[in-house]
């Protein structure tokens, strides 16, 4: 039975996996409302509207199986007419929209990551061009982020990127301090700048490594505060990038560097270009050239012919190495992957062990780093309220993947969206807590 509530033709854009999706989904809802149409993002069921977009992450098995069943629980809606079309876009249905017709045909249309015109046009929208990054931002209002450039010439074994995103396209800086500058006047106080690969910018259009001249020109931008860089690749870093991070205080002194492994003989069959001596001495010249610089990386364990031995000498090295972030994931065996060759064969149960004991250690690293916090006081932006707090962070932490700096809200009044002296009190692993100081 329907609901009488649903608002005729209003659309619902629910959005799965990383960033990058969060940043294309916004780009959709910016052109549909452009074209007048009612859009809304992730609604509660009483408001979602009669026609929904999915989309979806299609990178390890636990993304695809949460976009999949996903589509499944639309396809399920439509049938008892709680809802009136479905359309599902994004990284899943740019691999894998064959099967995906095939399996699960009551869905009204599958679109690939580059097919935004032809999902506008579905939707009874027309693409604007003259749209320069204007967007719906979904994220709390200080912060936004900022994709400089699409896709990956890296050939990693594990990583099925390239075939959902296709090869690397960086978008010209003038471009990106336009879409910069229309961030600011919205409020946007920090730049999250994504990519599949940061070090890679620019090398299509300027013939160069070009992300310090680019962070050159964001840092210029009237209302910026904080720009962060995600997602870097070890090989061929550009180190001009420390000089700007040196130099500007509005480049955050945080990098996200995902490094996958450490042992050589498991780096060279993932195709990293690079072994452990190179890594080891590229994150010593990083904390020798900025040393507050907190580092985030990313690692993956179970991958095919990982040795006892191997993993042992990742944990030596994650321990030796104290990064203030990381995360773990166990290996995914992907097909049309140069590693879906290989036989995949670590036990599942074994890969979850490793990653276990990979956090594990690096709790007990972070809870050391954090109790040195205790008594400092840091420049912290306000995200939002929950609870009985006010929730912060420090230039050293990303939302969502980060520390968090907790304020009690019982007792002390703060505004969202602004930049206030914190005085850490106390801290666990993963969180500190602090009262506002004065300057």
């Amino acid at each position: 039975m329907r609901t009488k509530t649903l608002k005729k033709n209003k659309i619902n854009v629910i959005t799965l996996g990383c960033s990058k999706n969060v940043y294309d989904s916004e780009v959709l809802m910016g052109q549909l409302k452009a074209s007048g149409k009612d859009v809304t993002h992730e609604a509660p069921a009483e408001e979602e509207g009669n026609i929904v977009v999915i989309n979806t992450c299609g990178f390890i098995d636990n993304a695809k199986e949460e976009s999949v069943n996903m589509i499944l629980n639309y396809a399920d809606k439509k049938e008892q007419g709680i809802v009136d079309k479905v359309f599902v876009t994004g990284c899943l249905s740019e691999r894998y929209k064959p099967d995906l017709e095939r399996e699960i045909p009551n869905i009204d249309q599958y679109f690939g990551t580059t097919e935004l015109p032809h999902l506008l046009k579905a939707l009874g929208a027309d693409y604007k061009h003259e749209l320069l990054g204007e967007r719906l931002t979904t994220t709390p209002k200080n912060y936004a982020y900022l994709k400089i450039a699409e896709g990956c010439d890296r050939p990693c074994s594990f990583c099925a990127i390239p075939l959902m995103r296709g090869k690397h396209v960086s978008q010209p800086i003038e471009k990106l301090v336009k879409e910069a500058e229309g961030l600011a006047r919205n409020g946007v106080k920090e730049l999250i700048l994504i990519a599949q690969d940061l070090t890679y910018y620019g090398l299509d259009l300027y013939k160069k490594r070009n992300l310090a001249e680019l962070l050159e020109n964001l840092a210029k931008v009237e209302g910026i505060e904080w720009i962060r860089l995600h997602y870097a690749f070890p090989t061929g870093f550009p180190m001009d990038v420390l000089d700007v991070m040196n130099r500007e205080p509005k480049i955050c002194n945080y990098i996200d560097i995902p490094l996958q492994h450490i042992a050589d003989s498991v780096l060279k069959s993932m195709r990293r270009g690079t072994t452990q001596e190179k890594t080891t001495k590229l994150l010593k010249q990083f904390r020798a050239a900025v040393p507050e610089m907190a580092i985030r990386t990313t690692l993956i364990v179970g991958y095919p012919g990982e040795t006892e031995e191997d993993f042992q000498t990742l944990k030596k090295w994650v321990e030796e190495m104290r990064f203030e972030r990381l995360g773990c994931f166990t290996y995914s065996h992907e097909e049309n992957t140069h590693a879906y060759n290989l036989e995949d064969d670590v036990p599942a149960e074994v890969k979850q062990q490793r990653a276990n004991e990979i956090m594990e250690l690096q709790s007990q690293i972070s809870w050391e780093l954090n109790q040195e916090k205790i008594g400092a006081t840091f420049r912290c932006i306000i995200d939002r309220k929950e609870g009985n707090h006010f929730v912060g962070r420090t230039e050293f932490d990303s939302p969502d993947v980060d520390n968090e700096v907790l304020i009690d809200a019982t007792e002390i009044y703060l505004k969202t969206g602004e930049f206030v002296n914190i005085k850490i009190t106390d801290a666990t692993e993963f969180d500190l807590y602090g009262i506002p100081v004065t300057a």
